[in-house]
């Protein structure tokens, strides 16, 4: 954990009517001028962080902000980013310090052209709030598990983890590519667990791997566009998901849970803690299901990743 004392910085999201966000070039003169971010800047002592961004938003923007909640706190060097939605202002945008601006969808964003600790807001950006990780199918039950998959996706599920512990690669394929199938009709994305080379082959939009496949890496198994998630359970292994460029982790179990009744749930204080840290986009899972999203949101989670909690009643 780094040891000296970080400049506390701030950043809104603020959104058009297109769900484009707006970023603001650092202008001629400045540290990375050039480079593209998302508007804010600097907690004043004594301020909290949504008076700072509300200030700078005025200063920069000529805007008066109505600040929502924190989507992601980024720890990167010497600076930890808070950024926070922002779900309405009033005035007209203007760049009040020499700065370019620019609306943007997030999926067209090019990380490169961002300072490091803006470029897990984008992904954050890009997940969904809910991430389902599917149950083992039933002997026999392959088309009630496609069923209920069909089901989840018309009830919004975009990011989906195909987990089939056991099965050989050869009873994974046909299942898999049904699985993408309908996935990519609903444009949503689907992540295999664990095997990332069977992920590439099979069409896959990545893998999520268990924290101890994770330990053995030095760098992400798969180049971007392809999602790399990964399972973690404390801080350590959060920062080793960092470490290898992950995209996104889960960390649980938050709440107790019946698949794993002998793991100590985390508690709400303790995973939020830990997701302060992360510098990476983070799903709250363990024993969470669609009833506790506003919990997990409140928490600086990405969302709530599940099994039964977004199986269930499909």
């Amino acid at each position: 954990m780094t040891q000296w004392p970080r400049h506390h910085v701030v950043a809104g999201v603020l959104r058009d009517a297109r769900g484009r966000v707006l970023l603001a070039q650092r202008p001629p003169g400045k540290p990375l001028a050039g480079a593209w971010e998302f508007p804010g800047g600097k907690v004043e002592p004594g301020e909290s962080p949504e008076a700072a961004l509300t200030r700078e938003l005025h200063e920069e923007l000529g805007i008066q902000a109505r600040v929502g909640r924190r989507r992601i706190a980024v720890p990167s060097g010497p600076i930890l980013l808070d950024v926070y939605e922002i779900d309405d202002f009033d005035g007209s945008l203007e760049a009040r310090e020499d700065q370019q601006l620019a609306w943007i969808a997030p999926d067209r964003i090019d990380p490169q052209t961002l300072p490091q600790a803006d470029r897990p807001v984008v992904t954050s950006l890009c997940l969904p709030e809910h991430y389902l990780i599917t149950p083992l199918p039933a002997p026999d039950g392959e088309p009630r598990f496609l069923a209920a998959i069909e089901g989840a996706l018309a009830a919004g599920v975009r990011l989906l983890q195909l987990r089939l512990p056991g099965w050989s690669r050869q009873r994974i394929a046909p299942l898999a590519r049904r699985v993408r199938e309908a996935c990519h009709a609903a444009g949503a994305r689907v992540l295999l667990n664990g095997d990332w080379q069977l992920a590439v082959v099979l069409g896959l939009d990545g893998v999520h791997l268990p924290a101890r496949a994770a330990r053995t890496l030095l760098e992400r198994p798969l180049a971007v566009p392809f999602l790399v998630g990964v399972s973690c359970h404390d801080r350590v292994e959060l920062e080793k998901a960092a470490a290898i460029q992950a995209d996104f982790a889960t960390l649980g179990p938050v709440c107790a849970t019946a698949s794993h009744p002998e793991a100590s749930p985390l508690g709400w204080a303790n995973a939020s803690a830990c997701v302060d840290e992360a510098s990476l986009p983070v799903y709250a899972l363990g024993g969470l299901g669609r009833d506790e999203q506003s919990m997990a949101l409140a928490h600086g989670f990405q969302g709530v990743a599940a099994i039964r909690g977004l199986w269930q009643g499909i």
